[in-house]
């Protein structure tokens, strides 16, 4: 009586991975790479597109520099640099912001956290705006810095930890907590313009949500409880709403994540843990959704949707219709005993598609063909995604060192 059991709760639930392999089924024409010289906040642009980068090779290693300091064992999230102006931004699980040059020399440093927050594991957002950096964090910090010495300009506590990428827009910069509230505030002193409280989701998500913001001023932004939505970035007027979740019934008890949101003409393209989906900017009505997900902000070029699972393939989607085109495994390419690792970030470069491993390689694939074509060693545990800037390729690794390819 004492083994027999009385009822199971299935409180979390893990998706079935993706393993389809499909040959091309169709000629991939891709746009002419476009020279990108900074990258200044998250997901590049307001619109999180990325299409295919500029990138000179990753022959060459010209940089390869230890930065941060690693305080805290158990870092799972390591974000991506920024580059402004031959500059480097960079932050460690500290919470320590740094400014370094392309030869990996510190410019400047600054930590503003006093003793009472030193023991708490920092997750930081940034973004370069009108030669200032604005800083978020996941304790509740949003501060204002010169982009010259670091100095602070102003600080704020909101006193509720900051769950979402930051993004600032039109003098005003936008935030999800991790009560789902929307704030927006002034970029001169952090005050509240306005705010908008959604339903809290009883498990608060310990990854970042993503927000993007369309030309028109339309902000995107996806909840931790799956919902997306559309509001006026001006007054914060919500123009529509939909759950994710409704559409993954057998997966709504996980803890949600989601792909960068990406916006593409009149498309919202993001993926779930389980599902890739395209929305129609204006009204919210479904595209059309796939079972396969992405790792990273899906790379729209064309007519072609080009993700990476976590598992490691790589997949072309047609972006009308959401239809594979091909699907191919890349961790093939290494060795059977490194195969057993997850991929954590990609980006697109001159045609060849490049994929970090949690156990440090990066692997290439063609674009055109969906083949992966080889690999580098970096030799160092990778949780953040890569990025090109000025025709060079970056890497930041989880014990903070900062690799640089040309």
């Amino acid at each position: 009586q004492q083994k027999e059991v009385i009822s199971v709760k299935n409180i979390y639930s893990s998706d079935k991975p993706f393993v389809l392999e499909k040959s091309l089924s169709k000629k991939i024409i891709l746009s002419k790479a476009k020279n990108i010289s900074d990258w200044k906040m998250h997901g590049l642009n307001h619109q999180n597109f990325l299409s295919n980068i500029f990138l000179t090779g990753i022959e060459n290693n010209f940089l390869k520099k230890k930065i941060g300091k690693k305080k805290f064992k158990k870092t799972k999230i390591t974000n991506s640099p920024l580059i402004y102006k031959n500059s480097i931004f960079l932050t460690d699980d500290n919470g320590t912001i740094y400014n370094i040059n392309l030869d990996g020399k510190i410019s400047w440093k600054k930590n503003v956290y006093k003793k009472l927050h030193k023991k708490i594991y920092k997750i930081i957002s940034l973004s370069i705006y009108k030669n200032k950096i604005y800083v978020s964090d996941n304790i509740g910090f949003i501060y204002a810095m010169n982009l010259v010495d670091g100095e602070i300009i102003w600080i704020k506590n909101h006193g509720i930890p900051l769950k979402s990428k930051m993004k600032v827009f039109n003098d005003r910069i936008y935030l999800l907590n991790q009560d789902n509230r929307i704030i927006s505030l002034d970029i001169n002193n952090g005050s509240i313009i306005w705010s908008l409280r959604l339903i809290s989701s009883f498990i608060k998500s310990q990854s970042f949500l993503s927000s993007a913001l369309s030309k028109d001023g339309d902000l995107i932004i996806s909840t931790s409880s799956g919902d997306l939505l559309n509001l006026d970035s001006l007054n914060g007027e919500m123009r529509w709403s939909l759950n994710t979740l409704g559409s993954l019934l057998a997966h709504a008890t996980d803890f949600f994540e989601s792909s960068d949101i990406v916006i593409s003409g009149e498309s919202i393209i993001f993926s779930t843990k389980s599902k890739i989906f395209s929305f129609n900017l204006n009204s919210g009505s479904s595209n059309w959704e796939n079972d396969v997900n992405s790792v990273g902000a899906p790379i729209v070029d064309g007519e072609n949707i080009f993700i990476v699972t976590e598992n490691g393939f790589l997949v072309i989607l047609n972006k009308k219709n959401g239809n594979i085109i091909s699907s191919s495994n890349i961790l093939s390419i290494l060795k059977k005993k490194n195969r057993n690792t997850k991929i954590t970030g990609f980006v697109m470069g001159s045609g060849k598609v490049y994929s970090s491993t949690l156990n440090g390689y990066l692997i290439v694939s063609s674009a055109s063909s969906g083949k992966v074509e080889k690999f580098k060693k970096i030799g160092d545990t990778i949780t953040s995604n890569p990025i090109i800037s000025d025709g060079k390729l970056f890497i930041y690794t989880q014990n903070f060192k900062i690799f640089g390819f040309n």
